[in-house]
């Protein structure tokens, strides 16, 4: 039985992925940072110890560009309608694989502390919480745990709105599972979520996000 972790990814490409960062970015720019979020999300779960690692990809061709990008993550491509369905049954395939509890992260947090990550499978380990749930500021979610595999936890549960912490819990709590809130953080969806992204990686030159501060840097004031 083994742990396991996916990160959430969607191929990046001018004019469909992080449109609303354009402006201040160009479609082309918008994408690029893009995939400098998922390098580093990416790097972000290469530092978990003891996991199996997958990368949950769109759009359904996108396999032989994830494999590229990541190739000591295993591909697993997103099936399903919205994001709660295509969550449920990236989630029951890995449980059905290995067993044991999973995590699913963004892509859109860059800087999110790996000591973050690493807590929601002690959590899970311990048997203190079915769900551990990372929120962010928006009212969206940048990660996931489940011990076991819970279809309807997350098919019943509207995405990507602010409603999700209240509908997830309330949900949770009917089902009879226990929650566990863990620490806020922050996502990158609009301009001044990259303004507060580059105000913390000026104030922390040492720190990680590496792909991320090297596009910014080179983009220059924006």
């Amino acid at each position: 039985m083994a742990r396991s972790l996916v990160v959430m990814a969607k191929r990046p490409a001018a004019g469909a992925t992080k449109t609303r960062l354009a402006p201040p970015l160009t479609g082309e720019q918008a994408a690029n940072l893009d995939e400098c979020f998922l390098l580093d999300a990416l790097q972000i779960a290469r530092s978990i110890p003891d996991i199996v690692r997958y990368i949950a990809y769109l759009p359904a061709d996108g396999q032989d560009y994830f494999r590229r990008l990541a190739p000591d993550f295993v591909p697993l491509p997103q099936i399903g309608e919205g994001l709660g369905e295509r969550l449920a049954y990236v989630i029951e395939e890995i449980a059905r694989r290995d067993g044991g509890p999973v995590v699913a992260m963004s892509s859109d947090s860059p800087t999110l502390p790996a000591a973050y990550v690493a807590r929601v499978f002690d959590i899970l380990a311990r048997d203190e919480a079915d769900v551990g749930l990372g929120l962010c500021d928006d009212g969206g979610c940048y990660l996931i745990g489940l011990a076991r595999p819970q279809p309807r936890l997350l098919a019943e549960v509207t995405m990507s709105t602010p409603h999700v912490p209240r509908d997830t819990l309330a949900l949770a709590a009917t089902a009879g599972l226990r929650a566990i809130l863990l620490l806020p953080w922050y996502d990158v969806d609009v301009a001044g979520d990259l303004r507060r992204l580059a105000a913390e990686l000026a104030a922390s030159p040492a720190g990680g996000a590496h792909h991320t501060r090297a596009f910014l840097d080179r983009l220059g004031p924006w």
